[in-house]
């Protein structure tokens, strides 16, 4: 069926549009890694190339303190914003112009700007690395951003060394997987890792799946809920809908049988109580033929649209005065149309048109008019009343399962019907027009058949 279908088709939606966004996220954050790795690969090689010419310009012996600037110049940074070393920020500001100065004896600018980039690189980009000399007996020199307190071997004398070691020949390894090691300076050796940045990076697309994950089984699990409260409005309806159609007929008889169980009857009311119970067996065979055709593929046969119009208008019209109203009920069908129809199911989408027509005619009079004509190779079929009319916000609805206006409704007519014309006749039935204390104007579109074909 095609709601089935629809159903299915919605689910398997939303599996592929998450397979699509996992997908991009994949290709999108892979790409932005790699990228990111390679800039980080350069920053290290920048920071071993610093390293690298400060060793030289020290072996220059341009200037023999350089170190212990170094060592001013790192503690100045560390305690920037402390308040416990007793120093303003203008003294700090002052001792660095100081250092600046004193590096520059013999003047060289070189010197600061490495300084500069051996201080801040490792720092600002919070990227793990180890510089080792494989040479040496003990293979670590410094380190940055690592798990480690220090920050050289110089400094391991206030830590457990030994854990320390382990811990960055642990990370060594780590890091080799990862990155091939940048040589620089006489055989050393930077080992590096991935940033925090990077880390982060990979793991997003996973936690974005998740969210979309979510999100997606919450719209299916809704989803599946709406879709199982129309089906059980469905059912019941059905068992409603089948209830009152062969409620009908089935008091008729009952009526008709207790006037036959009288012993005078004369012979011309016993004839027309026969005659109104074949009619009444006639109508029940006609209501189990049109349950029995829901579900499954009814067959078709080319019909006089016309025909099938006038004898459902004639059912209903029979039956107006018992409700009380005076509905005039109109029927102005071009002659000649056919269309092929399962007459029985047909009569049903009228009936319920009618019906509903009647419904929403609250005064004591009306009007309803069924106005059939041919367009665009089409049979047109029209229904119009004189009723309450309907909101423009609940057009959408009434065609919904479950939806009715009227008290005692159990909005099943019209979703039954839409489903006969669109699903079983390859035509729509949709609202036309309608307004609140007007009317209302339902339309049918079927396919005509040629008179050539016919």
């Amino acid at each position: 069926m095609k709601a089935y279908r629809w159903s299915v088709n919605v689910k398997l939606g939303l599996v592929v549009f998450a397979f699509a966004i996992a997908v991009a996220s994949l290709a999108y954050t892979t790409r932005l890694v790699n990228q990111l790795r390679e800039r980080e690969r350069t920053v290290v090689q920048m920071w071993g190339k610093a390293l690298e010419r400060l060793a030289q310009i020290q072996d220059e012996s341009i200037n023999p303190h350089q170190e212990t600037f170094l060592e001013i110049e790192a503690w100045l940074r560390s305690t920037a914003g402390m308040s416990s070393t007793g120093l303003k920020p203008e003294q700090i500001q002052r001792y660095r112009q100081a250092i600046g100065w004193a590096q520059g004896m013999p003047p060289s600018g070189e010197v600061t700007f490495i300084l500069d980039v051996t201080m801040t690189i490792p720092e600002e980009f919070r990227i793990p690395a180890i510089i080792t000399d494989p040479a040496a007996a003990q293979p670590f020199n410094q380190w940055r951003n690592v798990p480690v307190e220090a920050t050289s071997v110089r400094e391991l004398a206030g830590v457990d060394s030994l854990r320390a070691l382990r811990t960055l020949r642990e990370l060594q390894e780590e890091m080799d997987a990862a990155y091939e090691p940048i040589a620089f300076q006489l055989g050393q050796q930077i080992h590096f890792g991935e940033s925090d940045l990077v880390k982060e990076l990979r793991i997003f697309p996973y936690i974005q799946l998740l969210f979309v994950g979510l999100f997606i089984l919450t719209g299916y699990f809704t989803f599946s809920y709406v879709r199982r409260s129309e089906q059980r409005s469905l059912w019941v309806g059905m068992a409603k809908e089948a209830a009152h159609q062969l409620g009908t007929p089935i008091s008729s008889l009952m009526g008709w049988t207790e006037l036959l169980r009288i012993p005078e009857l004369p012979d011309a009311q016993r004839n027309e109580a026969v005659g109104e119970m074949d009619k009444d067996i006639a109508r029940l065979k006609r209501v189990t033929n049109r349950f029995s055709d829901i579900g499954s593929l009814p067959k078709l046969e080319v019909q006089d649209v016309g025909a099938v119009v006038e004898t459902t208008a004639d059912y209903i019209r029979r039956r107006i005065p018992q409700q009380g109203k005076k509905v005039e009920l109109a029927v102005d069908v071009a002659a000649g149309m056919r269309a092929p129809l399962n007459a029985e199911l047909f009569e049903w989408v009228i009936e319920n048109l009618l019906k509903n027509a009647l419904d929403a005619i609250e005064t004591k009079e009306g009007r309803i008019v069924i106005n059939g004509f041919s367009s665009d190779g089409n049979v047109v079929i029209q229904v119009s009343d004189t009723g309450k009319g309907i909101d423009r916000r609940d057009w959408k609805n009434v065609f919904r399962p479950g939806y009715s206006t009227k008290k005692r409704g159990w909005g099943l007519g019209l979703s039954l019907a839409k489903r006969i014309v669109d699903d079983y006749h390859g035509g729509t039935l949709f609202l036309e027009q309608s307004k609140v204390g007007q009317g209302t104007t339902f339309r049918i579109e079927v396919p005509q058949t040629s008179s050539e074909t016919a």
